[in-house]
């Protein structure tokens, strides 16, 4: 078994995790050991504790990343609780994506080379100094951006790709509402729909939520604390409705956002903060034909956020590199103060990401 690489030729990465048989020693100039923080046991913000961990190595088709920033998730929160576990032979550091710098290559980890400045999908480990990813699921990190924004990246990008374009199959001319257009997801959504000529409209919760995401593309935000929003939309798309839907409230959101699909729209669940059960009228359903759908990220295959990664390689990345899409991030937080992190993510009070660095906080 031959040492960790320096280099690879270029080519598109791919590949399985490596297991322990795949994986290389790690270069001596690295430390042994890194901080990260993990939930010991389940529990709120509290449970966060930073330990003392093993440097991990990278197996084929993976690199080792020395991590600049993490950003935050409500996926992160979920495993906190201890309702979202790893995959299997997944680190349960918590954390979903990062950015920072190519230290170590493992075997296969084509398309990269040592001291290449990367933003990376994780299935988790991504809350510490080092961590490792699947090559294919890294993205260069464009001339002028900065790490803490790259950071930020990842996860919306792969999900919302995968969704309102993979799954929910948004096509030219179509229109897009996209629920909670503060988060980190809605930011991205919105921009990555404008960017690519679309209509979008938004529900956020309060007035200067709702400026922020018409500042960011959307033709409409309709404050959903103080206005209905199913009349809102209905007005402004002349009694049409809307094609695509992109849901991360469900509960009793469900009934009402059928009431503005278009014939044939279609409405994609990525997570359920009202409640996962809901009552749909399925004559409607079946007049209109209308389809509901639902997606995870974490759990699928590495073909699938290979083939993710190359269409936002090829349609949204050079709209990253120009500024047409920017990074939305509220606040930074020093890896020591993950719990205030989660609080911050748990009031609902950010607009975009929130982010983790290794170094102490910015103003």
């Amino acid at each position: 078994m031959s040492n960790i690489k320096q280099a690879a030729p270029a080519a598109q990465p791919g590949h399985r995790p490596g297991g322990s048989a795949a994986s290389r020693p790690i270069p001596s100039i690295l430390p042994a050991t890194m901080r990260a923080v993990r939930a010991p046991t389940p529990g709120g913000p509290e449970a966060l504790a930073i330990q003392t961990l093993p440097l991990p190595s990278p197996g084929t088709g993976e690199v080792l990343i020395r991590v600049a920033a993490a950003g935050l998730n409500r996926g992160d929160i979920v495993q906190r609780e201890g309702h979202y576990p790893p995959p299997p032979g997944i680190s349960d550091t918590l954390g979903l994506e990062v950015s920072g710098t190519v230290v170590a290559l493992g075997d296969e980890a084509r398309g990269l080379q040592v001291g290449d400045q990367v933003c990376a999908l994780l299935a988790g480990g991504g809350y510490a100094e080092y961590c490792v990813a699947p090559a294919s699921q890294c993205l260069p990190v464009p001339p002028g951006l900065s790490l803490v924004d790259a950071a930020a990246l990842p996860e919306a990008l792969f999900t919302v790709w995968s969704t309102v374009w993979d799954q929910a199959e948004l096509a030219p001319g179509e229109t897009l509402l996209v629920h909670g257009g503060a988060s980190g997801i809605g930011t991205t959504a919105i921009q990555m729909a404008s960017a690519l000529g679309h209509r979008v409209f938004t529900t956020a919760g309060n007035p200067e939520k709702c400026a922020a995401c018409t500042h960011l593309g959307a033709e409409l935000a309709v404050d959903y604390k103080i206005e209905d929003f199913v009349e809102v939309v209905r007005h402004a798309t002349s009694g049409r409705g809307v094609d695509v839907i992109l849901d991360m409230v469900g509960g009793d959101y469900v009934e009402r956002e059928l009431q503005i699909l278009a014939d044939h729209g279609r409405l994609v669940f990525i997570a359920s903060l009202r409640g996962a059960r809901a009552t749909i009228d399925i004559r409607a359903m079946m007049q209109r034909r209308l389809s509901l759908r639902g997606s995870t990220l974490r759990s699928r295959s590495l073909d699938f956020k290979e083939a993710i990664a190359r269409q936002l390689l090829e349609r949204i990345w050079p709209l990253v590199a120009s500024g047409r899409i920017k990074a939305v991030v509220d606040s930074t937080y020093p890896l020591e103060q993950a719990a205030a992190a989660h609080r911050r993510l748990e009031s609902g009070e950010h607009t975009g990401k929130i982010v983790l660095t290794m170094m102490p906080a910015t103003p």
